[in-house]
């Protein structure tokens, strides 16, 4: 079954309250392919790799962590970006990358994921009062 690409990604920024985190590159929909989507591949990082793996699996859209466009990085579409870029629009694949959001995501983020992982009892965050720092502060459970 297909989903509208404009669905999934209203749903992705809505679960994991994108617009309210403040980042080094934009999340959400940074690359738009087909209207539909039914099959994704994800990955960490929006390497060629991934993007030939997604190529040969068919997929209509990627998700990542680390996507594309961060702040501070040459804008120019050249080199390894260029190559990257073409293979999206080629193949009419979306991407779709959320940074910090995946960080500090109360439920699925990574922080939280790991310290599951690890058996690790969350006590809170590691700034409370600076949304930026990402990190948390837990206890193990035995020794």
């Amino acid at each position: 079954m297909a989903v509208a690409l404009s669905t999934l990604v209203e749903e992705a920024d809505r679960y994991l309250n994108s617009a309210r985190i403040q980042d080094y590159c934009p999340n959400g929909l940074q690359v738009e392919g087909r209207p539909q989507v039914m099959r994704i591949v994800s990955g960490v990082t929006a390497s060629q790799a991934l993007l030939d793996a997604a190529v040969e699996a068919q997929a209509d859209l990627i998700l990542v962590h680390h996507g594309y466009f961060w702040k501070g990085e040459n804008p120019c579409v050249v080199g390894m970006k260029q190559r990257r870029l073409k293979t999206l629009l080629k193949h009419d694949i979306s991407l779709l990358a959320y940074h910090l959001p995946l960080d500090v995501h109360p439920e699925v983020g990574n922080n939280v994921q790991l310290a599951r992982q690890l058996d690790i009892t969350v006590e809170g965050p590691l700034d409370p009062e600076n949304a930026r720092v990402v990190g948390l502060i837990g206890s193990l459970s035995e020794p």
